[in-house]
């Protein structure tokens, strides 16, 4: 019998594609408020049942739920279908405060379901090539790197019929880097093991549209337990090009980084590529080091790449089933999701106490009250 999948959500239907192309897998169930949205989506994609109520289609016979819903959403939605027994792949980020990560930890425990968190920038080609380097050593010891998620999204605010988004209040109204998880997820998985110890942020103020809460650009600073540096810049208010997928990684034995825009491609240097720095040229990544590209997206169907955001949908999908059937941890799993999102809670907070170093929770080793505390 095929996972049987239910998708809350009818905007964010981004899953639905690779889903819809596993043997092993159906999507059968859609939820929406938008009775309108609702049906047009379940017809498009041919899914039969439609629930206007969260509760309702928790009650049917699926195995797995994708909340795609505003992220303020996630984790009651999240609790709500762990209670009921179902696995759970959420979109970012995992919650909105910083008690709702405590409570969905404990509640992933205490119903031993599979949680995951759909950081599909994490499943980009380059970023699972680079990834793949860091694992065999090509970079020495890496040390640094930067991300950053440069995307106007002031137009959001407001639904096309007038009414107040929610990105008004959730995203654009709070200040620091509210939606972390894009730039910190890919770097995170590149410094193997390591963990935030301490989260800076600091903001440029309001300059391009003042309405709003979130500054135009934010800069934040995780300092690691091992004393490594990651850098994240968002900014989502100024008028620019979007670049929402750009990284930098520095390690002993060479560097990173992704392209910038206007015909720029992912470039690599690698020591003993030249004879000294002084006459070092970057090299493009994928033309001269696709073999270290995972075979899966060597191998990739165009069904599979049609799934979105250049594969990297279907495999997070392929990741999440493998768990639920196999046993195998998620890639990206509560504990990851928690400390990614706490990134942009902690931000808030430093930010507005003058860029205040914020003590990111140990939220693999908390066993009491005490280590569940933000320290200020």
């Amino acid at each position: 019998m095929p996972l049987k999948i239910g998708i809350v959500g009818a905007r964010g239907l981004s899953t639905v594609l690779a889903f819809q192309s596993m043997p092993e897998t159906r999507v059968v169930a859609l939820c929406d408020l938008n009775q309108d949205l609702l049906e047009e989506q379940a017809k498009k994609h041919n899914i039969p049942k439609t629930y206007r109520i969260f509760e309702d289609m928790l009650e049917s016979d699926i195995d797995a739920v994708v909340i795609a819903t505003p992220m303020q959403c996630h984790v009651p939605q999240a609790i709500q279908a762990l209670e009921a027994g179902k696995h759970v792949l959420s979109e970012v980020t995992a919650g909105v405060t910083m008690d709702e990560l405590w409570w969905l930890i404990e509640c992933v425990e205490k119903y031993k379901k599979v949680y995951m968190m759909a950081e599909n920038y994490c499943y980009i080609p380059e970023n699972q090539l680079i990834l793949n380097m860091v694992r065999q050593g090509l970079f020495g010891e890496v040390y640094f790197g930067e991300g950053e998620y440069l995307h106007d999204i002031k137009n959001l605010a407001v639904y096309p019929n007038g009414k107040t988004s929610w990105r008004k209040f959730w995203q654009l109204g709070k200040r620091g880097a509210f939606y972390p998880t894009h730039s910190i997820g890919p770097i995170m998985q590149w410094f193997q093991g390591d963990r935030i110890k301490w989260v800076i942020s600091v903001g440029c103020g309001w300059h391009t549209a003042p309405e709003f809460r979130q500054e135009d650009t934010s800069i934040t600073l995780c300092k690691m337990e091992s004393g490594k540096l990651i850098k994240i810049r968002v900014d989502c208010i100024s008028e620019r090009p979007h670049n929402m997928n750009y990284y930098s990684l520095q390690g002993t034995k060479g560097c990173y980084e992704a392209a910038r825009g206007l015909g720029d491609k992912p470039k690599i240097w690698l020591k003993d590529m030249d004879d000294n720095t002084d006459n070092a040229k970057w090299r493009p990544l994928m033309e001269e080091f696709y073999e270290y590209l995972p075979d899966r997206y060597k191998n990739a169907t165009e069904d599979q790449k049609k799934a979105g955001h250049w594969g990297a949908d279907y495999f997070i999908v392929q990741d999440f089933v493998d768990a639920v059937l196999n046993g195998t941890k998620p890639p990206i799993d509560v504990y990851d999701a928690c400390e990614w999102t706490a990134v942009g809670l902690l931000s808030e907070l430093s930010v507005m106490n003058g860029g205040r170093a914020m003590e990111m929770p140990d939220f693999r080793k908390s066993s009491s009250m005490d280590d569940k505390i933000i320290k200020i």
